[in-house]
């Protein structure tokens, strides 16, 4: 699969996004080592704390259906600037990131992307 192609993934699961309050509609395709891709988008709450991104969405739906082995994520958001994960969803992916080779593509409005691997955003983890 290209960049494009889990891109444009990621960009139609942002359409599914529950973004009420910040307006603010993010996707994600989480790859998996074999190629099967899973999808996520946010999920806001009033109770603020317990919204979760669109990152975590896709990745929770990979584990809860027995896949923790990931090549790399795209993150779409309708943006200026590049749609970069933040810090909870880093150390999240990090967990499933044991090699220190997951890529992580964020993108912006216009169809531009940069490409970063998850290690070089996350350096430093809890992970033992």
């Amino acid at each position: 699969m290209t960049d494009i192609e889990l891109l444009t993934i990621a960009k139609k699961a942002s359409e599914k996004s529950y973004s009420p309050y910040s307006k603010f509609a993010v996707g994600a395709a989480l790859e998996c080592k074999g190629g099967l891709v899973f999808t996520g988008c946010n999920i806001e709450n009033g109770a603020l704390g317990d919204t979760i991104c669109a990152e975590r969405t896709a990745c929770v739906k990979a584990v809860s259906e027995g896949y923790t082995e990931f090549v790399r994520i795209a993150i779409y958001a309708e943006s200026e600037g590049y749609c970069m994960p933040c810090g909870s969803c880093r150390q999240f992916l990090s967990e499933f990131d044991r090699e220190g080779e997951m890529e992580v593509l964020c993108a912006k409005a216009g169809g531009r992307y940069v490409s970063h691997r998850l290690k070089e955003l996350m350096p430093y983890t809890f992970n033992y």
